[in-house]
């Protein structure tokens, strides 16, 4: 497979986005999940995206087990950073933000034992806590990195300044947030060109539109109990439809290629740029090995210009998140 760079990191094109694994897509099975991320590997795959929230817990103790004899060939990213109730499994129950110095070291040295792993290979701030500076919080990542715990440090879903301002703390090698082609945001709001002013990578998680824009998707009723998409305004009757008809214009180029929806889907993401390094989750082997496959597909000029005139911001049918979540997001 391709590889691409995550600052001075060597990593595969693709990642693997991990939190379907443990949570917000219906229920999970450990031995189906343990195979999923060994045939990752066994594609290429060597970036692995986790995060405390996520189980919470399990995600990073399932990654631990599961890749540790591969620790050497596999980079890990997880994250610190959101407030919530650990006896729930899904996102109902994220109440806030944390990013005090305090919490980013408790997390750091807490992950570390859930990986059973030495170091942090990438460690992000989840989302900016608004009663604390991004100094404070990333001078707290900067100090596990002297230390050893963690060889590199990045942001989620941030805005351009705050992410001028924590570079200016300690050089950032990743900025994560959402993009794909129904969410194009940091293509107008900024963040896209200041992590390549900066040199920063950038990684984008859900660039499948979780799930949707591979025309697979069932519909809302249909979703099992703790589906995340549940509370996602753009599945919900009166935002669905019209989205589904933007798809149409994937499923018909991927029918002219004799390739997955899907499969194009990631391909534009992959096309924009080589500092671009996506993470789309898979908890079905035929899903992942499609995925990785994606690597290899390249769309024409032409194409590139359809989907993204099909996906023009205005077309877009629904926000992404319910209120509470997106207020968290872009600080």
């Amino acid at each position: 497979m391709e590889h691409r760079k995550l600052g001075k990191i060597d990593v595969s094109a693709i990642g693997l986005g991990c939190m379907g694994l443990s949570q917000a897509y219906g229920v999970q099975d450990e031995a189906s999940s343990i195979q999923t991320l060994h045939r990752a590997v066994e594609l290429g795959v060597t970036f692995f995206d986790t995060a405390e929230v996520y189980g919470p817990y399990r995600n990073e103790i399932l990654l631990g087990k599961a890749l540790k004899p591969y620790r050497e060939r596999v980079v890990i990213a997880t994250k610190f950073g959101f407030i919530y109730n650990r006896d729930r499994n899904d996102f109902g129950e994220i109440t806030g933000t944390d990013g005090r110095p305090e919490n980013a070291r408790a997390v750091a040295h807490a992950s570390l034992k859930r990986l059973d792993t030495d170091v942090i290979d990438l460690y992000y701030l989840h989302r900016v806590d608004p009663a604390v500076p991004i100094e404070e919080s990333v001078g707290a990542m900067a100090e596990l990195v002297t230390e050893g715990k963690v060889r590199a440090i990045g942001l989620s879903e941030v805005s351009a300044d705050t992410l001028r301002r924590a570079h200016a703390i300690h050089p950032i090698t990743a900025l994560q947030s959402e993009y794909s082609l129904w969410t194009r945001d940091v293509e107008t709001n900024g963040v896209l060109d200041t992590c390549r002013e900066l040199g920063i990578s950038f990684v984008p998680f859900s660039p499948l539109g979780r799930g949707f824009l591979t025309g697979k998707a069932p519909v809302t009723a249909t979703l099992e109990a703790g589906d995340f998409r549940h509370n996602l305004p753009r599945f919900q009757p009166g935002h669905v439809e019209a989205n589904r008809r933007l798809v149409s214009v994937i499923e018909e180029i991927a029918a002219a290629k004799g390739v997955s929806a899907a499969q194009v889907a990631l391909a534009w993401v992959l096309a924009r740029g080589n500092d671009i390094i996506p993470i789309p989750g898979a908890k079905r082997l035929e899903h992942l090995e499609q995925n990785v496959a994606a690597t290899r597909l390249k769309l024409t000029e032409e194409e590139c210009t359809w989907l993204e005139a099909t996906f023009s911001p205005e077309n877009i049918s629904g926000d992404r998140y319910p209120a509470a979540f997106e207020v968290m997001s872009q600080k």
